[in-house]
């Protein structure tokens, strides 16, 4: 955890979990996605006073020379339903595709089966037809995650066999079942790079018509991947922060984007990180010096950020790591306040709700 020296004049203070929470009407989580994707709200908080606009006026507040980095990761379809040979009901969770058609999974079941056991998993027409065979635990004998084999008689890969077969794993917040919808609203436009079990929300705003706007005014635009996994919704459970775990994501920064960045900051553009996916990115690679890999980052006040300048990012749940993320890019007191306005303006929270742009801020001075 950061705890940076305190100039002179400045307050320091300690965070803890309780600062980060604040009340939502039940209401304004949004359950399904805007008509259009461009238009969704977006509160404006780069200036001392909140503006309500909507999200395809971004252009008018970008810049030629400015560049846009996406995550480029693509949501799998990576809830799968079975039961095992006694009868009793599973469900997977696939976090991550491994080697050989191994996959590692979340697994919810009532009486976990011993490994050699296999899975009968049942595809979308309700039939059977591939299964999931459990080896172990994942990554080692103390993992919270289950190796498995999935396999069908054609010899499918698991990327083919979650596709047919496998369900949009939605938030735990959205409340009704998977829909074609959702296999396409929960999905960026230019997604590419499958391996995701969440979608990078912010990006789900632009659309085509929209990034050819920005193209003909002169923003650029790069990628990177983070593939999102489960963790990004599991609560902080400590008060103090310095206590929490922060679950491990795979990322990737392509020498392209690399040298997108560097020119970027040599012609005095900004780089604006969509969503906060690709600010953990970018900060890992800066502070690794590692363009692959795996990370943990945890991002709390106090972070000092050494590549991102705007953010675009969606409302985030009360207690979250993500507040904390963009409570140290803004500052801890300008996001709870933009959260307030957004609150008595009925702004649609979370996956499928509404994006603010931020403006970095210089770091907060505290010691958590």
């Amino acid at each position: 955890m950061l705890t940076p020296d305190t100039p002179s004049g400045t307050a320091s203070r300690s965070f803890t979990l309780s600062d980060f929470d604040f009340v939502l009407p039940a209401e304004l989580i949004a359950q399904h996605p805007a008509a259009e994707r461009s238009g969704s709200r977006l509160l404006d908080g780069m200036g001392p006073a909140p503006v309500d606009r909507i999200f395809h006026t971004l252009p008018q507040l970008l810049k030629a020379g400015d560049l846009l980095v996406f995550n480029d990761t693509k949501v799998l379809k990576a809830r799968l339903f079975g039961e095992k040979p006694s009868g009793g009901k599973v469900e997977l969770l696939v976090e991550r595709v491994l080697t050989g058609n191994q996959v590692a999974a979340h697994m919810r079941v009532s009486k976990k089966p011993e490994p050699g056991t296999t899975i009968a998993l049942v595809g979308k027409d309700g039939e059977s037809g591939f299964c999931a065979t459990l080896l172990g635990r994942w990554p080692d004998a103390h993992g919270t995650l289950f190796r498995f084999v999935l396999s069908n008689n054609a010899g499918d890969d698991p990327y083919t066999l979650m596709e047919r077969h496998g369900h949009i794993p939605l938030p735990p917040y959205i409340t009704h079942t998977d829909s074609e919808e959702d296999a396409l609203r929960y999905q960026t436009v230019f997604a590419s790079r499958p391996g995701a079990i969440a979608a990078p929300t912010a990006a789900l705003h632009f659309d085509d018509a929209l990034l050819a706007q920005l193209e003909t005014q002169g923003v650029q635009r790069a990628s990177v991947t983070l593939h999102v996994g489960a963790g990004t919704f599991q609560p902080v459970k400590t008060e103090n922060l310095a206590e929490h775990q922060m679950h491990s994501e795979w990322y990737e920064v392509p020498e392209a984007t690399q040298k997108a960045i560097a020119d970027c900051k040599a012609r005095g553009g900004r780089v604006v990180a969509v969503g906060t996916t690709t600010v953990r990115t970018l900060e890992s690679w800066a502070q690794s010096g590692q363009a692959t890999g795996d990370t943990r980052i945890f991002i709390t006040p106090g972070f000092v950020f050494q590549h991102v300048d705007l953010l675009v990012t969606n409302f985030h749940l009360p207690k979250s790591t993500l507040m904390m993320l963009v409570s140290a890019f803004a500052g801890y007191g300008k996001i709870m306040a933009l959260y307030q306005h957004a609150i008595r303006e009925q702004y649609r929270f979370f996956s499928y709700g509404d994006a603010m742009l931020l403006s970095k801020t210089s770091p907060d001075h505290v010691a958590i």
